[in-house]
């Protein structure tokens, strides 16, 4: 089986480093499906879910990505994500209290400094609620 080196990596952390056979990315225009040797491409990445296929490992690897930027070079991609959140670190009360308290936080905005922060903790709440969404659905 063929793979590629995947680096996932947030403003904090080192999310996912390592092999993957197959990754679906969440960007802009839809979700976009990568093999290993597929072509160079950047795109922007939307919050949602980013799916890994890990040889050996029966489940996907499943993160949350608020947005960022998708780079793929030869057998190598990386997500620099603005958040990220591996799915066994994910808590939907947390995650729809986090959405609720940025919806207000966006509504009670005085800058825009604080609008942008508002905005993109809704983008983060969103993503996760959104791959929780996927696991849920996709249990069997």
């Amino acid at each position: 089986m063929s793979t590629m080196q995947v680096e996932v990596v947030s403003n904090e952390e080192n999310i996912f480093s390592g092999e993957a056979s197959f990754v679906v990315v969440p960007t802009q225009t839809g979700e976009l499906g990568i093999y290993p040797r597929h072509e160079p491409i950047m795109s922007l990445v939307r919050p949602g879910a980013l799916r890994l296929t890990v040889p050996g490992q029966k489940e996907e690897v499943l993160v949350a990505v608020s947005g960022g930027v998708l780079e793929v070079q030869s057998n190598r991609l990386t997500v620099l994500a603005d958040v990220a959140i591996r799915s066994s670190e994910m808590d939907r009360e947390r995650a729809e209290a986090a959405q609720k308290a940025a919806v207000s936080s966006i509504s009670a905005a005085t800058d825009e400094k604080s609008l942008a922060k508002a905005h993109a903790a809704l983008a983060a709440a969103l993503a996760e609620l959104k791959t929780l969404d996927y696991l849920r659905s996709h249990k069997h």
